[in-house]
């Protein structure tokens, strides 16, 4: 098994939600873009979210589209071993300075985990820095999370229009 990295951060200083995946799977990995996976669900809850058809664009102009609506990506995990795309099989990780990027951004109101990896290792890592922070926990946009239906991840991450004014 060989070491997967996650990508740098996108976020500016207007960032008020900062959306934190686990690592990169492999489709991602290979594209060099967050949730490249087409059955990757990420591109349609946020799009839903924020009003806009984010699966219609390109790459960079998601990534303007977010900024825009104030969200940020980034993955809690900056490296670990890994066979296949699955958070379960991710061994021997570092984890990313959450609480850097966190105090580097001003606007800054809420993180949003996608999944319970990402949720476990970030929590841990943001409740020993950074308390003033909403932590919300959302249902994972992974096809491997198939068992909980589009419609009930989306009023989970509807969630995040409080902090966005959307």
């Amino acid at each position: 098994m060989t070491f997967k990295r996650s990508f740098p951060p996108v976020v500016d200083e207007h960032t008020r939600v900062l959306v934190l995946g686990s690592l990169p799977g492999e489709r991602s990995l290979t594209l060099a873009q967050y949730y490249g996976h087409p059955k990757n669900k990420f591109w349609s809850l946020v799009g839903d979210v924020i009003e806009r058809d984010l699966v219609g664009m390109d790459y960079p102009a998601r990534l303007d589209t977010l900024l825009e609506h104030h969200i940020g990506l980034w993955d809690v995990i900056a490296q670990a071993r890994r066979e296949g795309s699955l958070d379960s099989r991710i061994r021997d990780h570092a984890t990313n300075d959450l609480a850097t990027l966190v105090a580097g951004l001003p606007s800054l109101a809420a993180v949003a985990f996608n999944g319970g990896t990402a949720a476990k290792i970030g929590m841990q890592a943001l409740t020993e820095s950074r308390t003033s922070l909403d932590l919300i926990r959302l249902p994972s946009s992974s096809p491997a999370y198939a068992a909980v239906p589009y419609s009930e991840k989306l009023r989970a991450w509807e969630a995040l229009r409080k902090w966005l004014l959307v």
